[in-house]
């Protein structure tokens, strides 16, 4: 799809890689950008137009986001939280649960809420940001994997779903980048602009999977391979399987 003159939201748009995406959105030409944070004053301080008060893990913030937004063409589900801590050392699993929560159901919420708004609006495109961590589990910070890698398979399984709607979904794989959620890590970052750069190129592009920096270009040859033989047979599958249940 084009950049220029579609109607964007973006989700935790208040910082880091969402700030960029809002700002690259407008540079490219979008005729209107939805930026959606959970506190609407980090975005009014900020000078943000078109703020959308959205905690993605609050049905009600979603239900009200998509009432709002009904002309969304472009869908960039951004927001995510990382605790950075390990699976069996953490004192409780407050942790994993917050981030399972907002990284796994908040995203599926709003790909459940805005699917038939894209499919009203000519199918436009969703965009989720997994990581390079939903391919491999980092020990130290193993439940944001563990969440990461349910984002991974949810937005492969949504993919499924839209396709026949014309919907592109895409899914966004980058290391570390040079954001307040990475500011504590010492191991090199990209900057959150060349990301952005290259997700909106990806997207003009029709591309499903969007490598945003080398670290992911390389991991992904080192751990997946070719697996796009096998995601096609997926999709004949999920094919045959709605041609069944609506004969």
């Amino acid at each position: 799809m084009k950049i220029r003159g579609a109607t964007a939201l973006v989700t935790g748009a208040n910082r880091g890689l969402g700030r960029a995406f809002v700002r690259f959105l407008r540079e490219a030409g979008c005729a209107k950008v939805y930026a959606g944070a959970r506190q609407l004053e980090s975005l009014r301080a900020a000078g943000v137009e078109n703020a959308v008060q959205l905690d993605i893990t609050n049905p009600g913030h979603v239900d009200a986001a998509a009432a709002r937004c009904q002309d969304v063409d472009l869908l960039i589900n951004n927001a995510g939280v990382a605790k950075f801590t390990p699976l069996l050392g953490s004192p409780t699993v407050d942790n994993a649960r917050l981030e399972m929560e907002t990284n796994y159901f908040g995203t599926l919420a709003m790909c459940r809420a805005f699917a038939p708004i894209l499919k009203q609006n000519g199918g436009g495109a969703l965009v989720n940001v997994p990581s390079v961590v939903s391919w491999f589990n980092a020990p130290m910070q193993g439940s944001y994997c563990a969440s990461k890698s349910a984002e991974w398979s949810l937005t492969k399984a949504v993919r499924f779903e839209l396709r026949n709607q014309g919907t592109l979904v895409a899914g966004v794989y980058a290391g570390y980048i040079d954001t307040d959620m990475a500011a504590s890590l010492t191991t090199p970052k990209t900057s959150p602009d060349d990301i952005v750069n290259r997700v909106l190129a990806g997207i003009e592009h029709g591309n499903e999977e969007i490598l945003a920096d080398e670290r992911s270009e390389t991991l992904s040859v080192e751990l997946l391979g070719s697996y796009a033989p096998f995601e096609s047979r997926m999709q004949q599958t999920w094919d045959e399987h709605q041609r069944r249940i609506t004969r």
